[in-house]
This record gives C-alpha cells, sequence and structure tokens, in this order.
C-alpha cells in the first residue's frame, strides 16, 4: 500500500531550509527530554486504531495511477523532489559505505510496498540490476508490469509479491537493499519491529535497509481514520530502528516538496551487528 494520501501536515515545516534544520533540531531535543510513560497506554497508543482491512478497502478504492498513489500530488514538484531525493539519499550512503556501493549496481533491491512501482522505475531501476516488488493492493500490483514497461525499465522486474509488509518474509541474505517508502504506517508499532527483524535476515552482506516515511511535526504519532495508517514521530521510528535491532547510518529531510505538507524523511539503516 504505497501511497501518501496522508501527506498533509497539521503544521507545515517553514519553507526555509535552515530554518527547517533548527526547527526540527530542536524537536528532538525537547522530544528527548521527555520520558516514554508520557506517551501514553497501549489504548491511547496511535497505532492501536490500525485496522489492515480499512487501509486496504481504502486504497482499493483509489486509481491505479501516479496521481492516485500521491494522493493527488502526482502533477506537483512532489514526484520530481521525490525522485532526486532518494537517488541522491543512495548515491550519498554509497559513497560514505563503500562496502555498501561496492554491491549497489549488480545487487537486488526490494521495493515493500511498492505501488505501481512508481519508486521502482524512477529511482531503484537506476541503482540496481534487479528489483523485487512487495504490493498488496491487486490493482496496483497488476500495473506494475505495464508502468516498467513503458518506461523501458521491464527488465528490472524480479518478483511481484502480493502481500502486506506484515505478511512478507525476504529470502535469507538476498537484498543489497530493502526500500521501505510510504507505507509502514499501515503497521502497528510491534508489527513494525518484527518486520524490520525479518527484514535484517534478508539483506547480502553490507546490505541496507532504507525507510522513507513522513513524520508528525511535533512528539506524538498520530492516527488517519481515512485510510487507517499512523504517522509516526522521528523518535519513534527510531525506537523501532533500535527495537529492531538496526543502526542508524544516515538521515535526511526530503527537501523540495510542496508547502504544507508533514516534513519527509530518509533512513539509511544497518544491523547493529554489524557497526
Amino acid at each position: 500500500m504505497a501511497g501518501t494520501k496522508n501527506l498533509r501536515s497539521r503544521l507545515a515545516p517553514p519553507a526555509d531550509q535552515a530554518v527547517e534544520n533548527r526547527f526540527f533540531a530542536l524537536f528532538e531535543i525537547l522530544s528527548d527530554a521527555s520520558s516514554d510513560e508520557e506517551m501514553g497506554s497501549d489504548a491511547e497508543r496511535a497505532d492501536s486504531h490500525i485496522s489492515y482491512d480499512d487501509g486496504i478497502a481504502y486504497w482499493n478504492s483509489i486509481p491505479a495511477t501516479v496521481d492516485g498513489v500521491l494522493g493527488g500530488f502526482g502533477n506537483t514538484t512532489l514526484p520530481r523532489a521525490d525522485m532526486r531525493g532518494s537517488s541522491g539519499f543512495i548515491e550519498k550512503i554509497a559513497r560514505k559505505l563503500p562496502d555498501f556501493g561496492a554491491i549497489v549496481a549488480t545487487g537486488t533491491a526490494c521495493d515493500i510496498g511498492a505501488g505501481i512501482g512508481r519508486v521502482t522505475r524512477d529511482v531503484l531501476a537506476k541503482h540496481f540490476a534487479t528489483v523485487d516488488l512487495v504490493e498488496p493492493v491487486q490493482s496496483f500490483a497488476d500495473q506494475i508490469e505495464p508502468e516498467l514497461a513503458a518506461a523501458s525499465k521491464l527488465h528490472v522486474l524480479g518478483t511481484i509479491y502480493r502481500v502486506g509488509a506484515q505478511s512478507f518474509t525476504p529470502d535469507a541474505g538476498k537484498y543489497a537493499v530493502i526500500w521501505c517508502q510510504w507505507c509502514l504506517g499501515h503497521l502497528t508499532d510491534e508489527q513494525l519491529v518484527a518486520f524490520l527483524r525479518r527484514c535484517i535476515t534478508g539483506l547480502a552482506p553490507a546490505g541496507l535497509i532504507f525507510v522513507k516515511e513522513n513524520n508528525t511535526s511535533g512528539f506524538e504519532d498520530e492516527f488517519d481514520s481515512v485510510d487507517s495508517s499512523v504517522t509516526r514521530s522521528n523518535k519513534s521510528f527510531q525506537r523501532a530502528f533500535a527495537a529492531a535491532g538496526l543502526t542508524v547510518v544516515h538521515i535526511e529531510l526530503q527537501p523540495g516538496l510542496p508547502t504544507g505538507l508533514y516534513p519527509v524523511r530518509m533512513y539509511a539503516l544497518r544491523p547493529a551487528a554489524s557497526s
């Protein structure tokens, strides 16, 4: 279920990048000062309201188009900014970690919550030899091959797994990258940690997990009843990563998105055992 229906933020980030960086740094400091008890009981947790069936029902009602999976932002600056930000992030991490850089061009990637294959077509196909895609919405999965064929990218297509992330177990040691974008909000906290742990077993030596997701602009996670998903805070993601046994290699904010949207962070993660 790769989509950006809930991109719009209740609190838009500042437009100036330098101000934006200071803005989020302040939130980090204040968030570190808050205790886990302040997050509330299980009954109050935003993820306790997630219904997988409701999420599937929502996305089944959405057209299998770029504009559909991008929540109406398909004809804005978002697709190009997203593509450039993701490709640049992969290239930066490849330079930072030479062992990872050495397996990129010949490696296999896995696109989680792949939608119609937009991220595979525009990003992953440029960097990896083969891409497997995981997508539970049947109309989206049906559109993957036509999308890649129209862009002359069909040669990178591996296997399409028509399941959700919570049901997907990657083959051991297969992937140079497991890419998760705008889909993890459909998993509860427990499902997210379990999924990430399975992903660790699916990584090739020197392989990485990339997560690109909306963040709330404050301390708390937010539930969206329309598509039954949660937008998590940066701190919530980092707690989940640590619980799964992952170390954060690098974090970046996605620049150049239309105004009034949630901040989008890109995380590069590797197993703590290999850090």
